[in-house]
């Protein structure tokens, strides 16, 4: 795949993200919800933090959440240049399509909940018990501090747990639980495909700087 290609499979991505966040943020007051299906739910949500509400401060003693916010989203934004280089060096390189894809999947999701994080603090208005106003008079907080939306929520089986099952037995289970976004879903999938796929997207960089593996390769 070409770096041309991949640069529109990203730009699809997040027009997706975006759209979306910008209409939920608009039109939901923070937690509404629409029932799609008995299985699937729009449901809005924010988060400051990492994957499912995780904070930085609940790691790290002694350092305050705006600080750990702040130290998060920069953190982002230097992983996001990192992919960057990395997609631009792997398309030069003519890699594997496999690989070019995932590589811009995870750039496009890291970059979309960035977008989030540095502007949605002062780009909108707070949206507890109201809807948020796009370009207030003054933000819900400064920048590098925005809330990432996250809407979709698949609780496909909720009820209690078996007795039988140790240390959780009758405890009251949702099967999926968290609550995420597209970006989120393009960072997944493109993880995924490393994994699953790791053979077919790192065999041939792994031919071209091991030229013996190339020559047993072709014996």
């Amino acid at each position: 795949m070409s770096l041309k290609k991949a640069t529109l499979l990203i730009i699809i991505i997040l027009l997706i993200d975006q759209v979306s966040k910008f209409y939920i943020k608009t039109q939901f007051a923070l937690h509404d919800r629409i029932e799609v299906f008995s299985w699937f739910q729009i449901l809005f949500v924010e988060n400051d933090g990492m994957a499912w509400g995780t904070k930085l401060s609940d790691f790290i003693s002694g350092i305050s959440d705006r600080t750990a916010k702040l130290t998060l989203t920069i953190f982002r934004i230097v992983a996001v240049i990192g992919i960057g280089y990395w997609l631009v060096t792997s398309a030069r390189r003519k890699s594997p399509n496999i690989l070019i894809v995932a590589i811009a999947l995870i750039f496009a999701g890291a970059l979309g909940n960035i977008i989030d994080s540095v502007f949605y603090g002062i780009l909108f208005d707070e949206s507890y018990s109201q809807v948020a106003t796009f370009l207030p008079h003054e933000g819900y907080d400064t920048l590098f501090h925005g809330k990432v939306v996250d809407m979709l929520h698949f609780p496909i089986w909720q009820g209690f747990l078996p007795q039988w099952i140790p240390g959780i037995g009758g405890d009251y289970f949702t099967f999926f639980e968290p609550v995420f976004n597209v970006a989120d879903m393009a960072i997944s999938s493109g993880i995924g495909m490393l994994i699953v796929f790791n053979k077919r997207a790192f065999h041939q960089e792994d031919l071209e700087e091991n030229p013996k593996s190339a020559y047993v390769a072709n014996q």
